[in-house]
């Protein structure tokens, strides 16, 4: 089926195999694949209106009123017009059709080749080929969401070729290091791999519409009850006492006195339909809208720099913000810039980077200048030629995996698989040992001005085990030398023994930088002896060609060739996080937030990241790590496999720390569903990338960060901002507020209604069940949409219990919003006993102070019209004066509101019962006179008075005994400490700089897999020699940070094995329940 151009194929059950052949499109339609087309919303022109109307009658009360409109149009039964009711629900139905419909506002063929340009963002997944070729078949898997592994087979020109998980781009990769490729399409729009992560779009509601759909189930009950009573009140009347009127009340033929019961069960099912106003769902929607646009209009969630604001992408979620517990972040481009700056180090047993003066680079033309170091000491220690600072910035310069371009001699761009290695690279072009190019046999650098060409002879990669990686290169002078950067530990359990002096130095060092949060890496050298290295070289090609236990021989050459390292060092670099990101922790920590960090990175990413962010500090105990045994045919982790989840959610809930470290995209979105599922708690998801876009989706609010990777996380989210801190401001005051006043909303909405139909109640009993109105018609018209609409709403739009700056100061404030406490079935309870109290009121009061009362000219004042008047003047009085004991938080705009909407009822009431009125439309004004008449004698006033105190003495003695309780509730602390300082605003938090005591090292953090050291050595891409150096060098010291540019979104995820004993987990875990728990789910 094709809609707007797009194909939507049906999906293809049991695919077993996928077959392509190069530029045949006749072959691949034949298989219906899906296009490139993807769909995000979740209307079209087509199922838009049966699809949204719907979702809207899943709210019982638009079901309710569809009923009730049923029922107008019997006249037998109903004594009220069709219209009544048709007209409010179509406005209703109509503006909600709208909201959502703005809420919710380049196809590739199969088997077809495309040309990638770097940078282009890649939209289908590919191979990646470097010839192109004009034929060929592909024999690959089905679609599938596995990101670690791909299978197929390549036939071309006879030759079959293998396919694996090296050999394919994903969705959402940038092509780097090559201006171009040539690629052939496999999977496309939602069979692609990341899309097969993203889940889908569900329709999200708050848990006040659940809570309020329950609500109105439990209303429906009771207004059956209500009319239950009345119909069988009017069938004991109609039988004791109806024979006695029916000379004035003749009754209709074949109706009897059951009939009659059955008529009048159903009329008061019409008149007592106030109980549910059909406003206030149009209402709520107001609120809604009125309050995203305090987010969109936030000039304090603005971001300058990339001229960012915030975003409110949909309009029904807002007072779920008040409401949060737990939240599931991303780590890299959402808690941190994705930024590395290289602090300090220590060599050879000396600190530098302690000084506060910034080292000039004019001495060195091919320095970056946004590079700032502080300490003059290292670059004299060059200036004097130092071998162990030349040896140290070598390394640096020598052993890595990063790839220089430079298109303008003097100008290089450097692109490294981690942004530590950039960082690190670009120290040591500062300091004058620059790299400049590279071939898969060699490794230009430029040392203090002079050009030199090391032959690259082998590279010992990274990997999660290893925790470090090397090279072998041979010197211009002919000398062979080994180089390793690892992680201090690993890297100490090889050194010479010669080096123990040296090392306990380095370790002061290297504890004083990780107890400033910086992440630590350990440098050492090797000289080889020739013979040895030919001897090793050999088995070393044997291990890498053999076609078993590949990985296991390698790892042994490896082993035996790291060991009796020197020392030269460490490095100490800062991981940049976002302005703000600790900070904002801690302000939600207060508030009571459950703040899971879950990433792709390796643990010890994830451990320093928890450091700098102050989610771990020395003062809690033990951080222990919980590794989790993934299935080897199974692509969910052993950990969110049924029989363990429940053991994995206790295990992390009795910590106060959780950092998921290596989860795939899907596995996010199995931790946010695990906690819904188990906690009935309101989560929120916080991520920037594509592979946050199926957390997002399924927690119950998605926040989505614009940052460095693209915008799908943005256009998968409900709302949207530039900077990680902005979720404080988003949380602590919108959702608090917005949760507040829709809270403040309902429960006053609930009671000026119950309390307008339960005086209906009372007066059925005084006017023989016969159906009656106890109002005047055109007042039950308007008392919802003119005498009380606009105070309610400018109550709901403006009000303020404490303004932004005290909300911050008392995050605790939040809390009552994750229990409820403002509107729950407790609370909606205690409404509706405060209306039944003041309907009893509002309707005896004037009924004891009308019986047989006259006027002061002697005429009769106790007549039905008068009494109408003055039940509903009281009324009106009533929930006005409850509303304002309710506002905290008083503009022009609500005192317009509220006196205006008061000036309002008495004008239109006059109007109404004039002479004038009456003359032109006698059947529609009946209550001619009556407002002239009653309002003009004190009796009436001071029943109006009376009524009013007595409605509202209950409100104000609790509220009393509230103030007196010997400990009061936070907010009332809070209130008490706003008063005292008057005006004044409360003194701004501290955000001093947050520094770690701690004797943690922090690991050095690689990319996510394995490095790309075989892709370095492949020969496969590299073209370009280095550029001959002509700049002159004069004599040297950091860069603001390096921003590295990721490769690849989607890595191989290396499985570990613990979690061997969960007896023995359990009883660590009860024993320390401050502990911090990291979980690599696969």
């Amino acid at each position: 089926m094709s809609f707007f151009g797009l194909n939507y194929a049906k999906k293809k059950e049991n695919e077993l195999e996928r077959r392509l052949r190069a530029n045949d499109r006749e072959y691949n339609l034949s298989f219906k694949y899906a296009t490139n087309a993807i769909k995000t919303s979740k209307y079209n022109t087509f199922n838009f209106l049966p699809l949204n109307l719907f979702e809207q009658f899943q709210r019982i009360a638009n079901a309710y009123f569809l009923i009730l409109l049923i029922l107008q149009v019997i006249p037998a039964i109903s004594s009220l017009s069709w219209f009544t009711t048709v007209v409010p629900l179509v406005l209703v139905l109509s503006v909600t059709a709208v909201k959502d419909a703005t809420d919710d506002i380049v196809t590739c063929i199969l088997g077809c080749f495309i040309l990638l340009m770097t940078p282009s963002p890649l939209l289908p997944d590919e191979p990646c080929v470097s010839s192109l070729l004009s034929e060929g078949e592909v024999s690959c898997e089905p679609p599938n969401s596995r990101l670690d592994r791909f299978t197929g087979t390549l036939t071309y020109a006879g030759q079959k070729y293998s396919l694996d998980n090296d050999k394919i781009l994903l969705r959402g990769c940038t092509l780097r290091n090559t201006e171009w490729c040539f690629g052939l399409v496999l999977f496309g729009g939602p069979e692609t791999k990341l899309m097969q992560n993203c889940g889908k779009t569900t329709f999200k509601r708050t848990s006040i519409d659940r809570l309020m759909n329950v609500l109105v189930l439990c209303i429906f009950g009771f207004l059956a009850f209500m009319c239950t009573i009345l119909a069988i009140g009017n069938r004991i009347w109609e039988q004791l006492w109806g024979s006695e009127f029916t000379a004035f009340l003749p009754r209709q033929g074949g109706v009897d006195t059951p009939f009659s019961g059955f008529l009048t069960f159903w009329s008061y099912v019409i008149i007592l339909n106030t109980v549910v106003p059909i406003s206030l769902y149009i209402s709520v929607e107001v609120i809604r809208l009125g309050n995203s646009f305090y987010i969109d209009w936030d000039r304090k969630m603005y971001h300058a720099s990339s001229d960012t604001p915030a975003k409110a992408r949909t309009t029904t979620l807002n007072e779920e913000l008040g409401q949060i517990k737990y939240i599931f972040s991303d780590k890299t481009g959402t808690l941190t810039q994705n930024i590395m700056t290289f602090n300090k180090c220590s060599i050879n047993g000396k600190s530098y980077g302690e000084h506060t003066e910034t080292v000039d680079w004019s001495f060195n033309p091919l320095a970056d200048h946004h590079f700032f170091f502080h300490d003059h000491s290292l670059v004299e220690a060059l200036k004097l030629e130092s071998p162990e600072v030349q040896s140290f910035f070598r390394l640096l310069a020598l052993c890595h995996t990063v790839m220089a371009e430079e298109k303008i001699e003097g100008e290089l761009l450097y692109q490294a698989q981690s942004p530590d290695e950039g960082a690190l690279v670009t120290a040591a072009r500062n300091f004058g040992f620059v790299f400049r190019s590279r071939t898969p046999e060699s490794v230009t650098i430029v040392e203090m001005g002079e050009q030199h060409s090391y032959e690259l002879l082998a590279i010992l990669d990274f990997n999660n085990v290893r925790k470090r990686m090397s090279v072998i290169v041979r010197s211009p002078e002919g000398k062979l030398c080994l180089y390793c950067k690892g992680a201090d530990t690993m890297v100490y359990e090889r050194l010479d023994q010669s080096c123990t002096k040296l090392m306990d130095v380095t370790t002061e060092h290297l504890n004083e930088f990780a107890g400033e949060g910086l992440r630590t890496l350990a440098l050492a050298y090797k000289d080889l002896d020739e013979e040895y290295f030919s001897s090793w070289k050999q088995r070393h090609h044997e291990a890498s060609t053999a076609l078993e236990d590949r990985e296991d021989k390698l790892d042994l050459l490896y082993e035996e060739i790291e060991k009796d390292l020197m020392l030269l060092g460490a490095t100490a670099i800062e991981d940049k996080l976002q302005d703000g990101v600790p900070q904002t922790i801690e302000q939600l920590a207060k508030a009571d937030i459950k703040i899971w960090v879950l990433t792709g990175d390796k643990q010890e990413t994830a451990e320093n990241i928890g450091y700098s962010c102050n989610m771990l500090r020395e003062e809690m105990n033990d951080i222990f790590v919980v590794s989790i045994l993934l299935y080897p045919l199974s692509h969910q982790a052993y950990a969110l496999e049924r029989s363990m989840e429940l053991l994995f959610l206790r295990t992390a809930c009795l910590c106060k720390t959780v950092i998921c470290c290596r989860v795939t995209p899907l596995q996010k979105a199995q931790v946010v569903e695990l906690v819904k599922k188990y906690k009935q708690a309101v989560t929120l998801a916080i991520g920037d990338g594509a592979n946050d876009v199926s957390m997002i989706k399924a927690a119950h609010i998605g926040v989505g960060i614009s940052g460095q990777e693209g915008m799908q996380a943005v256009l998968s989210s409900d709302y949207s901002f530039a900077q990680f801190r902005f979720l404080e401001r988003l949380l602590l005051v919108h959702g608090r507020w917005s949760y507040l006043r829709m809270c403040k909303f309902l429960r006053y909405f609930f009671y000026k209604n119950f309390t307008f139909t339960f005086v209906h109640f009372w007066y059925a009993f005084f006017c023989g069940f016969s159906a009656q109105t106890v109002y005047d018609e055109w007042f039950i018209t308007l008392y919802n949409l003119v005498y009380t609409a606009l105070p309610v709403l400018g109550m709901s739009l403006f009000d303020q219990d404490v303004n932004d700056m005290w909300s911050f100061q008392h995050p605790q404030l939040y809390v009552p919003g994750q229990l409820n406490q403002y509107f729950s079935k407790t609370a909606f309870f205690k409404c509706a006993l405060h209306s039944v109290y003041s309907s009893v009121v509002l309707f005896f009061i004037p009924y004891a102070a009308m019986y047989d009362t006259v006027r002061d000219d002697g005429r009769d004042i106790a007549d039905y019209q008068s009494f109408a008047l003055l039940a509903q003047t009281c009324l009106v009085i009533t929930v006005c004066i409850q509303l304002c004991l309710d506002m905290s938080y008083w503009t022009v705009v609500n005192h317009f509101f509220v006196w205006g909407s008061l000036a309002m009822y008495f004008t239109v009431t006059f109007t109404m019962y004039s002479n004038g009125t009456y003359l032109i439309f006698p059947a529609s004004f009946p209550f001619i006179g009556t407002a002239r008449n009653s309002l003009n004698q004190p009796n009436v006033w001071l029943t109006i008075l009376l009524t009013s105190i007595l409605c509202v003495l209950p409100v104000l003695a609790y509220r009393f005994l509230l103030i007196q309780l010997p400990y009061p509730s936070p907010f009332l602390q809070v209130m008490f400490k706003v008063r005292q300082a008057k005006a004044a605003p409360p003194p701004l938090a501290s955000r001093a700089r947050i520094r770690h005591t701690s004797t943690r090292r922090s690991g050095y953090a690689f990319s996510h897999a394995a490095g790309y050291g075989d892709l370095v050595t492949s020969n496969c891409f590299l073209r370009s020699h280095a550029i001959t150096l002509t700049t002159t060098f004069t004599p040297l010291g950091r860069t603001t940070g390096f921003r590295c540019s990721q490769t690849l979104q989607e890595q191989d995820y290396p499985h570990t094995l613990l979690f061997k004993s969960l007896g023995s987990l359990r009883n660590v875990i009860l024993k320390k329940k401050e502990n911090h728990i990291f979980c690599p789910l696969k």
